[in-house]
């Protein structure tokens, strides 16, 4: 069947399909005529015999994205586009096809025979040793699954405005459901000890502080200028990042391309002026006067160069290994935000330090856990506040007759899996956990909680025999659909115990 010229070859464009011999093959192959008649009609046949390689070639020439973005991009397709779908003609790939390839990933990463074999550790000649050793399936996770799906379906999008195609088959194809956010961040005693650890080496010392204080991120720590430091106003004015891939190093816009001003307390703004003359007198010992925009964390003596953010990052790693814990420089951007909203700072204030987007909706659904301990708070600081109880809601002698619910101050003397279902509680009725939301884990819970999975387990079962979370063998529990109730809601069993 012509379909026209195909825009890649500049040749004549033909859609073809096989139908088997038989005694019905006339009538078949009539309606497959009509069919193809139809589709390129209506342009929902693919205009070109192109295919997904080329499709990822065109697609990454003019894409505009950051060098560490199309770095990942890159990575994707050539680890697990090219090998998998990267010959089939882009009319071939279906939601279907995108379905099986996607359980595929999650199977065996590298898309194993299911055959026993000898995984070796590198593919010259060698004898081998303990590197080498039987193959282990290993699936790739659901956060890399859903990028593999959003560059598909980014290419594909332009595959359908450059009219190759007729329609996006990717939008056919089930993604993964995004992972249920889960930051650990340092406790308050493990701050302390990280804190003084640091500050054995004062440029150490202070760049973990300012993490610690700030919640910027490691790029914007290395590329801060003393020139971008107000000492009046307390003022930190972040305005760019460094950028790394492997080796080669750069000076960039922020992740969100957004210049912050973020206002430090006394005690931060003393210690860095204080840095700031430590630095400038080694400096003068060297006989090097230091520039105004000097950078405030560096490896030279006249501040001239910055930090690599990758170093940044390996040695406060190390450091936690020596203090028995294993955690990555990114859990202070957590501690920062985590503090900040217990001490009842504001979504949208602590979003606009953080540099997140979205008016603290990525803010609001990563740090979910604490704005439900901040919404308790917040309702018992409204309830002292509150007018007496009316007569009709009293017993007569100035106790109520509603049945009484336990206070935040309270829950120091409950058992420790109420406290775990008062938690997720708070966090589904103020909004924080909508229904279809995963919980996190038993094992998250117990983690956080510093308790068995069993208590977990109880304070999941408290929640799903009151109708609030949904539980399924096999499956993580969800926030359940509300339901329509009509007068006054009544105790739940856990709390009429």
């Amino acid at each position: 069947m012509y379909a026209g010229i195909d825009p890649i070859t500049h040749k004549r464009h033909h859609l073809t399909e096989v139908v088997p011999a038989g005694p019905k093959a006339a009538k078949e192959a009539e309606k497959v005529r009509t069919r193809l008649l139809a589709e390129v009609d209506e342009r929902r046949n693919p205009r070109t015999s192109a295919t997904v390689n080329q499709l990822m070639e065109r697609y990454l020439g003019v894409l505009r994205v950051e060098d560490t973005t199309r770095d990942g991009y890159e990575r994707l397709i050539r680890k697990y586009i090219q090998p998998v779908l990267g010959d089939l003609p882009i009319g071939r790939i279906d939601g279907e096809t995108l379905d099986a390839y996607y359980a595929e990933l999650q199977r065996c990463r590298w898309r194993c025979s299911r055959r026993a074999y000898i995984e070796h550790h590198t593919t010259d000649e060698h004898d081998c040793d303990q590197r080498c050793g039987p193959h282990r399936c290993k699936p790739l996770s659901d956060g890399s699954v859903r990028q593999i799906h959003a560059v598909l379906s980014g290419a594909f999008t332009r595959a359908v405005r450059w009219r190759w195609i007729g329609t996006n088959p990717v939008r056919q194809a089930q993604q993964p459901p995004p992972p249920t956010p889960d930051p650990r961040p340092p406790t308050s005693v493990q701050a302390a000890r990280i804190a003084a650890e640091a500050w054995n080496d004062p440029d150490w010392g202070m760049l973990v502080w300012l993490a610690m204080t700030t919640g910027a991120r490691r790029g914007e720590l290395c590329a801060l200028r003393w020139d971008r430091i107000d000492f009046v106003t307390g003022i930190v004015d972040i305005r760019t990042s460094i950028g790394q891939l492997n080796t080669r190093m750069w000076e960039k816009d922020t992740k969100t391309h957004q210049r912050r001003r973020i206002v430090v307390d006394a005690q931060s703004l003393s210690l860095l002026r204080a840095y700031l003359q430590h630095v400038a007198l080694r400096a003068a010992a060297l006989g090097i006067e230091l520039a105004p925009d000097a950078f405030v964390f560096s490896g030279s003596p006249d501040s001239s160069t910055w930090l690599q953010p990758a170093s940044v990052t390996q040695r406060y790693s190390r450091m936690c290994e020596r203090l028995g814990w294993k955690m990555h420089l990114h859990q202070l951007r957590h501690y920062s935000a985590t503090e900040l909203i217990a001490a009842g700072v504001d979504i949208r204030t602590v979003a606009g330090r953080l540099g997140h987007g979205g008016g603290g909706t990525t803010t609001l659904r990563v740090y979910s856990a604490w704005v439900a301990e901040a919404d308790q708070r917040a309702a018992s600081s409204l309830a002292a506040r509150m007018p007496e109880l009316p007569v009709s809601a009293s017993n007569g002698d100035g106790t109520s007759a509603l049945p009484q619910v336990a206070t935040v101050e309270d829950r120091a003397e409950q058992s420790p899996y109420r406290q775990i279902a008062a938690d997720l509680r708070a966090a589904i009725r103020c909004g924080a956990l909508v229904p279809g939301d995963n919980l996190p884990t038993v094992t998250n819970l117990a983690d956080r909680y510093s308790v068995s999975e069993g208590t977990a387990h109880r304070a999941m079962a408290v929640l799903a025999s009151a109708g609030e979370v949904s539980v399924s063998r096999g499956r993580r529990a969800i926030v359940a659909e509300p339901k329509q109730a009509c007068g006054l809601l009544s105790p739940t069993p856990s709390d009429s115990n």
